[in-house]
């Protein structure tokens, strides 16, 4: 057992969270004495305890009257560095600082700033030895979402869509046309769970009347956000429904009426992706889901405002049709999806 294989635990558990915790990050703890875990935990929703809390009470549930010898001679790790500020929480640097760990081992510094290093200041203050780094590209990739609201302003940005074989996005009718098969659609709504939104535009919300829910799997509806300058969108369509908050985009009107956010902006013709990211940052939305129409997914490309492209490739081809957003990027992973192929890219 070394500390890389006691961060690997961490991340483990960290992502248990996923879908829960936003916008906090993923963080996942494990406490050790001897090489034997003696305690762990994770962060499990939002204002609830953190990672840290949970990993010190199990230590207590486990151990008890042994506990507080244990935890003085015991090496906490930590996939994120220790919170050192009051929030929905105390800070957790206090709580390893008052109960006199020995170590405590980080995969990654925490940039918000309330943390920003005051968590290892504390610890190291409080006479822990601290060591930071294993694993660190590993726990950034974790928390890819939260450290893209933090140092980009705006939320971790999505792009997804389905295409033919030979390139086509929707039929030229505007009606609509299943193209991925029943996988895809099942990975989809498993998507919807674990990101805090999702996004479509008023012509895609007209064609295809869709739901945005995770109906098909157990978790979270994610927040819907539609695009609908003119408010051209019926109110019988199923994006007013009740089964989420939808937050419409407009240049019309700012109002709330129930579960239905109308928010107006000015001039959506110009910079409407960057308008958008930054009003879903001023919301706390920590990622988003793009779902379509092709005009909407190429403002955001245009403007190069991505993060991750997930795209469905068919073995189906049509003769003619409304041709797929073109993109450029780094292709991470391809994958089999029953008759479908999904590729996933990064930006360059």
């Amino acid at each position: 057992m070394n500390d890389e294989f006691y961060m690997q635990r961490c991340l483990e558990l960290a992502i248990l969270g996923m879908g829960q915790v936003s916008p906090n990050p993923m963080v996942g703890c494990v406490i050790v004495h001897e090489n034997q875990i003696i305690g762990e935990g994770y962060h499990q929703k939002f204002g609830e305890a953190h990672a840290e809390v949970n990993a010190i009470n199990e230590v207590f549930s486990r151990h008890a009257d042994k506990a507080p010898l244990l935890l003085k001679n015991a090496t906490a790790y930590v996939s994120l560095e220790p919170c050192a500020h009051f929030g929905k929480t105390p800070p957790c640097a206090d709580l390893l600082v008052k109960h006199q760990l020995k170590k405590v081992v980080i995969g990654s510094p925490d940039p918000f700033a309330g943390v920003n290093g005051k968590g290892i200041e504390k610890l190291k203050a409080g006479g822990v030895q601290v060591q930071i780094g294993v694993l660190e590209a590993q726990c950034n990739q974790l928390n890819r979402r939260f450290l893209t609201r933090i140092k980009a302003q705006r939320p971790f940005i999505i792009l997804k869509w389905a295409q033919t074989a030979n390139g086509y996005f929707a039929p030229e009718n505007g009606g609509q046309t299943w193209i991925s098969g029943p996988l895809a659609n099942q990975l989809n709504h498993v998507w919807r769970t674990e990101e805090d939104a999702i996004l479509v535009g008023k012509q895609t919300a007209l064609n295809d009347n869709p739901r945005l829910t995770a109906r098909n799997v157990s978790g979270k509806n994610p927040v819907r956000i539609l695009i609908d300058r003119n408010l051209e969108v019926p109110s019988s369509h199923h994006l007013y429904d009740t089964e989420a908050k939808t937050i419409i985009f407009n240049e019309v009107k700012t109002d709330v009426q129930d579960h239905i956010h109308f928010v107006q902006m000015e001039d959506m013709s110009f910079y409407l992706a960057q308008k958008i990211a930054f009003q879903l940052y001023l919301m706390d939305i920590q990622s988003v889901i793009v779902e379509g129409g092709a005009q909407i997914l190429k403002h955001f490309i245009d403007a190069s405002l991505w993060d991750e492209a997930r795209i469905f490739t068919s073995q189906t081809t049509w003769p003619n049709g409304i041709l797929a957003p073109a993109i450029t990027g780094t292709l991470v992973s391809e994958t089999a999806m029953g008759t479908d192929v999904l590729k996933i890219y990064t930006p360059l």
